[in-house]
C-alpha cells in the first residue's frame, strides 16, 4: 500500500509539468485511421526557438510543410547558390518525430529569386534556358532529398480565376508545357515521391474545371500526378460544404488523391467580393475590416467552431479520397492572415490560440470524430 501511494503521489506531481499538448487530445491521433494532420511551420519553429511550440506540433501533427523556407528565392537565391540549411532542419525535425514531409514549392510565379527569368546581360531568356533552369533548380533540390521528403507540391498555382493559365513569365516564356516539364523532373530525380498541383480557390467551378483540366492531360501523356492540393484559405460563409463536396468526389474520379493543403478559417470582414490567396493583393485597414483587436467575441468562436465541425464532418465522410489536411500555421498568432489581405488585423483562423491553447474550434474538429 505505501508504494502504491508513493507512486500516485509522484504521478500528481508531475501532471502539472505537463505540456498543454500532452493534456489534450491529439489530433494525429483521432485521425489517424482517416488522413494525415498537418502543419505548415515557419524558420523560427524548423529551428526550434520555441520548445512549446514544438511540443504542440509533434503532439498535434504528423505532417510538415514549411512555410516560406523551401520557396525558390530562399533555398535558390542565386543560379549556382542553394541553401539547404533550413530544409535540411525540417527534415530532421520529421524524422526525429516520424511526420510526413511535403517539400513546398517546387515551380511558383511568386517569391521567387530575380535571376530566375532574366540573362547575364538583363534580357529575358528563351523557353531554351527556362526548361534547363527549371531542370537544374528540381534535380538538385529533389534530388538532395531523395527518400527523405515524401511529397512535392510541384507546381503551384498555375491558374487564372476563370481556369485559365496564369500568365506568369513561366507560361509565358514556356507554355503551358512548363507544368508537364517540371513535374517529369521531380519524377525522374525521386520515383518515389508524391508529386502534387496546389493551388487556391480550387473549389469554384471554373478554377476547379482547369486544374481536373491539368490533371487528365498530365494523365494522357502518361506523366505521373498523384494529388490536387487545395489550398483551403476559407471563411465563415464559404465555400459552401455542398461546394467542397462536389470538387472533392469531382477531383477523385481522376484517380488522384486530394488533399487540402492550407486550412484556415477568417473570421473577419472581405475587402472583396471573392476569396483570394493572390500575395500581390493588399487593401488598407479600417476599424470596419478589424471589428475584434481585443479578442474574439464568444459567439464568434462558438460560429467557427461550427464551421470546422461541418467542414471535418465531410472530410471524414470523404476520407477514402482525402489523404491529408495542413493548417496554415501552428496558432492564431502567426497566421498569415493577420496581415493579408489588410496589414494588422488581429483574426483567428487556426484551432489554436494566441496563447497556444485549444479553440473551441479544436474541440469541434475532435468531436467530428468522436461523435
Amino acid at each position: 500500500m505505501n508504494k502504491f501511494l508513493l507512486l500516485l503521489v509522484a504521478a500528481f506531481a508531475l501532471a502539472p509539468n505537463q505540456s498543454k499538448a500532452q493534456q489534450e487530445a491529439s489530433l494525429k491521433d483521432v485521425f489517424q485511421d482517416k488522413f494525415l494532420m498537418g502543419v505548415a511551420i515557419n524558420r523560427s519553429q524548423i529551428n526550434q526557438s520555441n520548445q512549446e511550440e514544438i511540443d504542440l506540433i509533434t503532439s498535434q501533427f504528423n505532417a510538415l510543410t514549411a512555410e516560406n523556407d523551401m520557396k525558390w528565392m530562399y533555398i535558390h537565391p542565386k543560379q549556382d547558390t542553394y541553401n539547404f540549411e533550413q530544409a535540411d532542419k525540417l527534415v530532421e525535425l520529421a524524422e526525429e518525430n516520424d511526420m510526413f514531409v511535403v517539400g513546398h514549392t517546387l515551380v511558383w510565379h511568386s517569391q521567387l529569386a530575380p535571376w530566375v527569368f532574366t540573362s547575364d546581360n538583363g534580357d529575358t531568356i528563351d523557353n531554351a534556358e527556362l526548361t534547363d533552369r527549371i531542370q537544374k533548380h528540381i534535380a538538385t533540390i529533389v534530388g538532395n532529398y531523395k527518400g527523405k521528403i515524401d511529397a512535392w507540391d510541384v507546381v503551384n498555382e498555375a491558374l487564372e480565376e476563370d481556369g485559365s493559365y496564369r500568365k506568369s513569365p513561366f507560361f509565358k516564356i514556356g507554355g503551358e508545357a512548363f507544368i508537364e516539364k517540371a513535374i517529369q523532373f521531380a519524377n525522374a530525380a525521386d520515383p518515389e515521391a508524391e508529386l502534387y498541383y496546389n493551388d487556391y480557390n480550387l473549389i469554384t467551378p471554373a478554377k476547379r474545371d482547369g486544374a481536373i483540366r491539368i490533371i487528365k492531360n498530365l494523365k494522357s501523356k502518361g506523366i505521373k500526378i498523384d494529388g490536387v492540393g487545395v489550398q483551403a484559405h476559407w471563411s465563415l460563409e464559404g465555400p459552401s460544404i455542398e461546394e467542397i463536396e462536389t470538387a472533392i468526389e469531382m477531383y477523385a474520379e481522376t484517380g488522384v488523391k486530394v488533399m487540402f493543403t492550407e486550412l484556415d478559417i477568417s473570421v473577419l470582414p472581405s475587402p472583396w467580393n471573392s476569396p483570394t490567396a493572390d500575395i500581390s493583393a493588399r487593401f488598407e485597414n479600417n476599424p470596419t475590416m478589424n471589428p475584434y483587436p481585443n479578442g474574439l467575441p464568444d459567439s464568434v468562436q462558438t460560429q467557427l467552431a461550427k464551421r470546422y465541425e461541418e467542414i471535418f464532418k465531410l472530410f471524414n465522410k470523404h476520407s477514402d479520397k482525402i489523404s491529408r489536411v495542413t493548417f496554415w500555421g501552428l496558432h492564431d498568432g502567426l497566421s498569415w492572415k493577420n496581415n493579408f489581405p489588410i496589414r494588422g488585423r488581429t483574426d483567428y483562423t487556426l484551432l489554436f490560440d494566441r496563447e497556444m491553447k485549444p479553440k473551441k474550434a479544436f474541440n469541434a474538429v475532435i468531436n467530428s470524430v468522436k461523435n
